[in-house]
């Protein structure tokens, strides 16, 4: 049951597209990367939302954070209904209301998962993408209506790193710190001035290296350098990437 990213536009019904709309956890052509990239980020255990999936034009892909991973299943229109596994829903809200005390089964790891707060898409964060709209949290056991506006934002992720030195290929742990679409890198933590600003605008890809002799390695390629960090573990690795390659998915589309 699971979801790939999206590549389909959803065609449906007046009436179905209505619902839809009412939906603030609809987000139409969220990709299933950008989709983790966000609820780990920012969502809590039972965070969930709705996108469009890659099975075609009468499939909905149902994403759902289950603790540190984002599981996702296959929702299908079928007539006046939604149909998932053996069940048929009269709506989608009837679906998620369900599923509040019914909990979802992972596929592919048995991982229990009960729908507990919707994960809005029309929040915006203060930024220069003036048309691009950037996701906020919601506090566990909260509705849409209740969501907090300053919550921590994918613009806020920051951590030590060991980065890889341009000239002699020394490693040395610096901080660094993500803000809308700018890298900064820092001697430590307690410094206030950067050592260097990289602006993602410039930059082309993000991805894991396997170059280097150490592990949970990840580079970013600018047209000048290709700047190579490594993460203390590979799951934070994961969470650079991911979060670095939704903010180039951003700055694309604000192109």
């Amino acid at each position: 049951m699971s979801d790939g990213g999206s590549q389909y536009s959803y065609h449906s019904s007046k009436e179905e597209m209505d619902e839809l709309d009412t939906l603030c956890w609809y987000h139409y052509d969220l990709s299933r990367h950008a989709a983790e990239a966000l609820l780990l980020s920012n969502g809590k255990d039972g965070s969930y939302l709705l996108r469009n999936s890659q099975e075609g034009p009468n499939y909905l892909a149902l994403s759902v954070r289950a603790k540190d991973s984002v599981k996702h299943f296959h929702v299908k229109r079928e007539g006046d209904g939604y149909s998932f596994g053996f069940n048929v829903f009269p709506s989608l809200q009837n679906f998620i209301e369900h599923f509040a005390n019914q909990p979802l089964l992972g596929s592919d790891s048995g991982t229990l998962m009960v729908l507990r707060c919707p994960y809005p898409r029309r929040v915006e964060e203060p930024s220069i993408y003036e048309s691009v709209r950037v996701h906020t949290a919601m506090q566990t056991g909260r509705t849409e209506k209740d969501l907090v506006p300053n919550a921590p934002s994918l613009g806020t992720k920051e951590g030590y790193l060991v980065k890889q030195g341009a000239v002699v290929k020394s490693w040395k742990t610096r901080w660094f710190t993500l803000n809308r679409n700018e890298l900064k890198y820092f001697k430590d933590k307690m410094f206030d001035e950067p050592i260097r600003t990289l602006n993602l605008t410039s930059c082309s890809a993000v991805q894991f290296d396997y170059s280097q002799e150490r592990v949970n390695c990840f580079c970013l390629v600018f047209p000048e350098r290709t700047f190579y960090l490594c993460a203390k573990t590979g799951v934070e690795a994961d969470e650079w990437i991911k979060i670095l390659r939704w903010k180039l998915s951003q700055i694309q589309k604000g192109r």
